[in-house]
């Protein structure tokens, strides 16, 4: 949503022009509080803690498993690390001990990483220097079990974690045997390390203790692996995977999935992996087991653009396996159905990663670090249960939009584009089966769906024009304006912004570089203009300074963004003033409201941000990221979908994300960042979005046509 010429950059000069993206019509102030606080519980407030054994028997009683909502976090590690351990540390701390450097030596250093900022420091260091190790927190003590040195070691190094401060602990114990690439996980006040080997030889045994000093065989598994991913759920141990050690085919990745009952003292194949996989990370959430990403013998699609942030990790490839078959990173997450012993897909990393260390802190499961496609990255990722991204094993699991349908104003390719959750283009206009255009669509500033998702309404900025068009026959319904003519005539538009068709059937508009916005009746006869032709400064109501937005109320106002001076401003469609405020940013873009005194605005700079603020001009909420993949260029339409985060155009990075509110994460992404295309997953200056639900509904503005 633009209101003056845009080619592959920005315009430069004095005043910058608008460019609105679909606006999304407000939600009622009943749906707000209903549907979407209730399901978006972010800005520093956490859902109330849920009960584990609850959670255990629901997901045991329940065949349908939620997908996986996971994202990469807009902050980095200091420096890349991969096989160290990861523990919760208090209020929200990560506490990341010992690992692999990017130069293959092992790490003696212990950091406290925030995870909301990504503050990071050290805090001390191991004993020794280690990787490929098992970690997990018994008595405020962190404990780090035997791992990689020159050698496999059967050391249990002690950290304490007194509020983030402490240091090394005296020597606690040895385990029985020397033992690196293990794991452990945690139940009730017991740990468990199982899997492994000394560097030549497996460890079958399946070890308990409850202080770290002494320890108890309980089961033996049976398919000895390094390298596992491990889980607990319901008092019973699941394996996942992991490197076969000794044989023909050591040092490749098995398929199975092993239980182990520490009660009984036994241990089962109960089923197997959709491929072979080791160095995975698996996690219970909520009463839910993911596994996400590890090393397969499968080759993996690379596909870029649909779905996953494009993270490049640079470095010396370190930790290749030597021996077993050829590998390739996963970005696959799954949810394990226990009843079945199968895993289902549930959603995709942003980053494919294998061993990397992993932990629940909260309602999420933070992946911290490891190795893409064998080079260790700095990047860490969450991941948590959203039963509003879908269920897992259903066509678009893990999509922020799931069941829904994507509209995509693609103005720099002059198209309008309709993705499903799976992320196929099921529909484009124009194409060669829709029928004549004699007004030669170009530059689709923004574009929603309207009449149940029978039709869709566009304007096209620098054509001057707005236009509905029949979906998917794709031929032109009703038009107003005249093709590449600008003016303030009757029947004329000059840069039009944000169209949307009301309830009433009339056609409401921004157009910007007559200052104005124009309630049309359908037969072209304008029935309402608040602001005054050519006068482009701030004063309500008499004028406005170039709006490029005029999102709907449920009241039946309008929400106007004006660039000169950073206003936004309520109307009501006859021009009456109801409220006015004054912006701290740079660039204002389609307001939408979603409160009662709460309102989601984009401000179109670089870098962009995404901002809530109320009347006063107070900001209550704010995504700004300088630098990385979070990165915003020029973002022009914001809004909060059904699924509890925020979708946007970022425009000239040539990309749609979604972004969850609560972290700051990228969770999903179409379009390759920096490089425009027309091809699959590839975008050109993306300018405006809406949704349809299968029921003909749009969810982020139902109170239009």
């Amino acid at each position: 949503m633009t209101a003056s010429v845009r080619h592959d950059r920005p315009p430069r000069g004095p005043r910058r022009r608008a460019r609105l993206l679909a606006v999304v019509a407000v939600l009622s102030t009943a749906v707000v509080t209903a549907g979407i606080l209730a399901a978006y519980l972010y800005r520093g407030r956490t859902a109330p803690a849920a009960d584990p054994q609850a959670a255990a028997r629901h997901a045991a009683a329940s065949q349908h498993l939620a997908a996986a909502e996971s994202g990469l976090l807009p902050w980095h590690l200091p420096a890349p690390v991969s096989r160290e351990v990861v523990v919760p540390g208090r209020h929200g701390k990560l506490i990341v001990l010992g690992g692999l450097t990017p130069s293959g030596a092992s790490a003696a250093g212990v950091y406290s990483v925030g995870t909301r900022t990504g503050a990071a420091r050290r805090i001390g260091a191991l004993g020794v220097a280690v990787h490929d190790a098992a970690g997990a927190v018994t008595g405020g003590r962190a404990l780090v079990f035997g791992g990689g040195s020159a050698t496999s070691i059967a050391t249990v190094q002690g950290f304490t974690l007194p509020g983030g401060h402490g240091g090394a602990a005296p020597g606690l114990a040895r385990l029985p045997n020397a033992r690196s690439d293990l794991a452990a996980v945690t139940v009730g006040a017991v740990t468990y390390v199982l899997g492994g080997y000394d560097g030549t030889r497996p460890d079958a045994s399946v070890l308990a203790t409850t202080d770290g000093r002494t320890f108890r065989n309980v089961a033996t598994l049976k398919v000895p692996v390094r390298y596992p991913a491990v889980a607990a759920l319901g008092g019973k141990i699941f394996v996942f995977g992991g490197l076969t050690v000794t044989g023909l085919r050591a040092g490749t990745p098995v398929n199975t999935i092993q239980a182990v009952d520490p009660a009984r003292h036994t241990c089962s194949v109960i089923g197997h992996l959709p491929e072979p996989l080791a160095g995975a990370a698996a996690a219970t959430l909520h009463g839910e087991v993911f596994v996400a990403g590890g090393e397969s013998t499968v080759p993996q699609s690379r596909a870029l653009g649909t779905g996953t942030t494009q993270y490049h990790a640079r470095g010396p490839r370190v930790g290749v396996e030597t021996g077993g078959a050829r590998t390739f990173t996963v970005s696959t997450i799954w949810a394990f159905q226990p009843t079945t012993g199968r895993l289902l897909p549930a959603g995709r990393l942003q980053v494919p990663v294998s061993h990397a260390a992993v932990t629940v802190s909260g309602s999420r499961a933070w992946i911290v670090g490891g190795e893409s496609h064998g080079v260790p990255i700095a990047a860490v990722q969450m991941l948590r249960r959203n039963e509003a991204f879908g269920t897992a094993g259903a066509q678009g699991a893990g999509s922020p939009y799931f069941g829904a349908s994507l509209l995509i104003a693609d103005r720099g390719n002059n198209r309008l584009l309709v993705l499903t959750d799976t992320m196929h283009v099921a529909w484009k206009y124009p194409s060669a089966k829709a029928p004549r255009d004699p007004l030669r669509f170009y530059f689709p500033d923004d574009a929603f769906f309207i009449k149940h998702g029978t039709a869709i309404i566009s304007n096209q900025e620098q054509n001057d024009t707005l236009v509905e068009i029949a979906y998917p026959s794709g031929k032109i319904i009703w038009s107003y304006g005249h093709p590449r003519q600008p003016g303030t005539a009757a029947g004329y538009l000059y840069e039009p912004d944000d169209a949307y068709l009301l309830k009433n059937g009339k056609i409401t508009v921004a157009d910007a570089n007559n200052c104005r916005v124009l309630v049309i009746n359908h037969n072209g006869t304008v029935a309402h203009q608040i602001g005054t032709n050519g006068v482009c400064q701030h004063n309500p109501p008499s004028s406005m300074g170039t709006p490029n937005g005029d999102t709907p109320l449920a009241d039946g106002n309008l929400l106007v963004s004006e660039i000169n001076g950073s206003w936004v401003t309520e109307y009501t469609p006859a021009g009456k003033l109801v409220w006015t405020v004054q912006l701290p940013i740079s660039y204002p873009s389609d307001p939408q409201q979603l409160g009662h005194d709460r309102y989601l605005i984009a401000d179109y700079a670089a870098p962009g941000q995404i901002l809530e603020f109320n009347r006063a001009g107070r900001i209550l909420y704010r995504y700004r990221v300088a630098s990385g993949p979070g990165r915003l260029d020029h973002p022009s339409l914001v809004e909060l979908l059904p699924s509890g985060v925020f979708m946007a155009n970022d425009d000239y990075n040539n990309r749609m994300v979604a972004i969850d509110p609560a972290t700051r994460a990228l969770v999903w992404q179409y379009g390759v960042t920096g490089r425009k295309g027309r091809g699959p997953g590839k975008l050109h200056i993306p300018d405006g979005f809406d949704l349809l639900l299968p029921n003909g509904t749009t969810p982020t503005h139902r109170v239009t046509g």
